[in-house]
């Protein structure tokens, strides 16, 4: 009889304790989205579009040109002797603050004609930094190119009326501040101008409710019998804004100090109501 042996079977070998997952580690953006980033972002946007360059040189231009007109024609005893030698000089604010508004409203309404305005609140998921970033960078912009253009309009323009009743310098009462206050008429007329183009997202919608609203409006307005109202437009923007650019004061409209509040109020108020659309409604 033969005997069969039976070699045990070998027991199976543990299986390897599992490895724990590593644990990932939370790294930090390369960026951070700073108010400081912000207002370089809006700042190379806003000097890297050719329309920039060419409204700022147009409104300087105006300024300049017709300053130099009336300057180069002006004769002592004629109709102009009773007129603000600021006004008189810097009469092309009323040409070059037209360009200048425009520029505003192509700020904000011209990113939302050509979808820009998507990557910005991409890049910026709180919104609002964007509208303050563009109207600070704005502001400086502005202010410092017509400032400029109305010291430089000045000054030549005295050069042909040195010798008549106009003749004035920067020293004498008023006067710097009436070249100063006509800069900052503009540059607040604009920022109104700003606010309604981030509102109504239309470049032309947003030039036909300033022409409509802030230019055509008050004169409307003018034309009723009521002390009341002739009161109130004294404060309204353009108005405002033309009683800042004169060394003394005109006849029906406010002083300087509550006319820079009034226009500083319109300019807040319109950038307000851009900013609560701005953070309610879908770009």
């Amino acid at each position: 009889m033969t005997t069969t042996s039976h070699t045990p079977a070998s027991a199976p070998a543990p299986a390897p304790a599992p490895t724990p997952a590593p644990t990932p580690t939370r790294q930090a953006p390369p960026y951070r989205i700073t108010p400081a980033r912000v207002l370089r972002s809006e700042w190379h946007k806003l000097l890297s579009l050719r329309s920039t360059w060419i409204t700022l040189a147009t409104a300087a231009a105006l300024v300049l040109g017709v300053g130099l007109i009336m300057g180069g024609t002006y004769t002592s005893g004629g109709g102009d002797a009773d007129v603000d030698t600021v006004v008189l000089t810097l009469y092309g604010s009323l040409l070059g603050q037209l360009c200048v508004i425009v520029l505003g409203i192509l700020v904000t309404a011209g990113e939302y004609a050509t979808g820009m305005i998507r990557s910005s609140l991409t890049a910026v998921p709180a919104r609002l930094p964007v509208l303050w970033a563009k109207a600070a960078v704005f502001t400086a912009t502005g202010f410092t190119v017509m400032f400029a253009t109305a010291l430089t309009t000045f000054a030549t323009a005295q050069l042909f009326l040195h010798d008549t009743d106009q003749a004035a310098s920067f020293t004498d009462p008023g006067i710097l501040r009436a070249v100063a206050g006509n800069a900052v008429g503009i540059t607040l007329l604009s920022l109104v101008a700003l606010g309604l183009g981030s509102l109504l997202r239309s470049v032309p919608g947003a030039i036909g409710a300033f022409i409509g609203g802030v230019m055509i409006l008050p004169e409307v307005l003018g034309m009723l019998p009521y002390a009341v109202v002739e009161r109130a437009l004294t404060y309204f923007p353009t108005q405002a804004a033309g009683a800042l650019g004169s060394a003394t004061p005109i006849p029906g409209t406010a002083a300087p100090g509550p006319a820079l509040l009034a226009l500083c109020l319109w300019a807040a108020t319109t950038l307000t109501a851009a900013a609560l659309a701005l953070r309610h409604r879908d770009a």
